[in-house]
């Protein structure tokens, strides 16, 4: 699914013009951006939470030399799905 498809959906079912439901949903996505950028972990609730992660320096190897390198310090970013999404991803498995 892409954009495009999301503000298509979002059109549909609240019945905002194509531009109106764009401008929502690029204007939701700048608020989780902002969030996540300052270090934030965003929780949201029935879907789950994207958690920024400080990872350290770190001692690695360079595969094709066997050359000793450090890997810098750098956030990452992690989701963790809600109970709820995972059971509703898993419901169609279930016979």
């Amino acid at each position: 699914m892409t954009k495009a498809d999301i503000f298509e959906k979002v059109q549909k079912v609240i019945g905002l013009s194509k531009n109106e439901s764009a401008e929502m949903v690029e204007a939701v996505f700048a608020i989780m951006k902002s969030t996540l950028e300052s270090g934030e972990n965003l929780k949201i609730s029935g879907f789950g939470s994207f958690i920024v992660k400080q990872k350290k320096d770190r001692r690695g190897r360079n595969p094709q030399t066997g050359e000793t390198i450090t890997i810098e310090a750098r956030r990452i970013l992690t989701f963790k799905p809600s109970g709820v999404l995972k059971d509703q991803i898993n419901k169609e498995l279930s016979p």
